[in-house]
């Protein structure tokens, strides 16, 4: 059986920042974290804060409360729907983007979550009614400073189409 080897991009110069990280490597860092298991009693006080904050965060969705989800967001926040969508920078920019699905989301799935230092790393399933999807499979990225969520990066795994 041929292997695929995992091309990454080559980062120069000022992109080399935590926005350029996501980008560029968020896929290795999803499969450095899934390649072994890390218990809660692994975590320091922080990173399960961290876990705590994201998986908070996703158990929101279902009240449709856009103020209620913003607030888990710093001023400074991003969020890149999935890999092929344009950032949203800014808070303004996240809520009129978040302001698109939320009334579309039933819940989100979290199936595994993974955490190093600031970054949250959770793989789940995210059911939709009233949408173009049904669910969407895939792992998010989350880089969290004193407590809100800076960037959060969503790849996908795979969809079913409503």
């Amino acid at each position: 059986m041929k292997t695929k080897q995992l091309q990454m991009p080559e980062i120069k110069g000022p992109e080399l920042n935590r926005r350029g990280f996501l980008a560029a490597g968020a896929g290795a860092i999803a499969l450095a974290s899934m390649t072994r298991s890390v218990s809660a009693a692994q975590l320091t006080t922080d990173e399960a804060a961290n876990v705590q904050l994201v998986n908070d965060f996703c158990a929101a969705w279902p009240s449709h409360d856009l103020d209620n989800i913003m607030a888990f967001f710093a001023d400074d926040g991003a969020y890149r729907m999935t890999e092929t969508t344009p950032l949203a920078d800014g808070r303004d920019a996240v809520a009129e983007r978040i302001q698109t699905i939320i009334n579309n989301v039933d819940r989100f799935d979290v199936l595994d979550t993974f955490a190093r230092g600031p970054m949250v790393i959770n793989e789940r399933i995210d059911y939709f009614s009233d949408f173009a999807l049904k669910t969407w499979h895939g792992v998010g990225v989350f880089f969290i400073r004193e407590g809100k969520i800076v960037d959060w990066y969503d790849y996908t795994i795979a969809m079913e189409q409503a």
